[in-house]
């Protein structure tokens, strides 16, 4: 069972992939992680977030580790990294590095749950649990705010909303995989449902899709 979950940031969609995961016992991968690590590697390189050779193999390098190599560093979730992650998952040279380890993810014996952009139309259009998770820009600008406060981390509620509305648009406007909804994908919509309530509407959609 595959389960492809797709929507903008701070949609929710991260914690009900996790959930799905955890309910149903699968393997799950968060692989907008995957852009933020090369993302991370070029300013930790000092490498500008726009250079398309560095980023390209810095995937490269990425997917030949990717059994070695972990994703706990703190800073990969951070703020800072959340707009240069966008840019280096809008290059091409960086997606084709990328694409074939989540689709070898996704068709792993048993199935699993990922998150993204373009789970349900690249990375996994055969999947029959297609998902996407929304919400409004001002309520998901309103829950990384208050998730970036509670890390200690600065930034104005403004700053965020005029960053989310940025990143939409970017990841809607890119020429390679662009972030929309697949034609056979469930829309659920968050913006007046806590965690719990998304994850039984989720989990409702699993149940009657599979």
């Amino acid at each position: 069972m595959i389960i492809a979950i797709d929507g903008p940031s701070a949609s929710g969609k991260g914690t009900i992939a996790r959930k799905l995961a955890s309910h149903f016992n699968l393997p799950y991968l968060d692989t907008g992680l995957l852009y933020r690590w090369v993302a991370l590697h070029l300013k930790n390189k000092n490498y500008a977030p726009d250079d398309a050779a560095a980023a390209a193999n810095a995937a490269i390098f990425l997917r030949e580790n990717i059994k070695e190599m972990g994703f706990d560093d703190p800073e990969l979730r951070s703020h800072a990294i959340s707009q240069p992650s966008s840019v280096v998952a809008a290059m091409p040279e960086v997606r084709r590095e990328l694409v074939e380890l989540q689709q070898q993810f996704a068709t792993q014996p048993g199935g699993a749950v990922l998150d993204g952009r373009d789970i349900g139309t690249v990375i996994a259009p055969q999947a029959k649990i297609k998902l996407f998770i929304t919400a409004s820009a001002e309520k998901r600008a309103e829950r990384r705010f208050k998730e970036l406060q509670n890390k200690g981390q600065t930034a104005t509620y403004e700053a965020v909303l005029k960053d989310l509305q940025a990143r939409d648009a970017r990841d809607e406007s890119r020429t390679t995989a662009p972030s929309k909804i697949a034609a056979d994908a469930v829309l659920l919509d968050t913006s007046d449902l806590n965690v719990d309530e998304a994850f039984a509407a989720a989990l409702s959609i699993v149940k009657e899709n599979r």
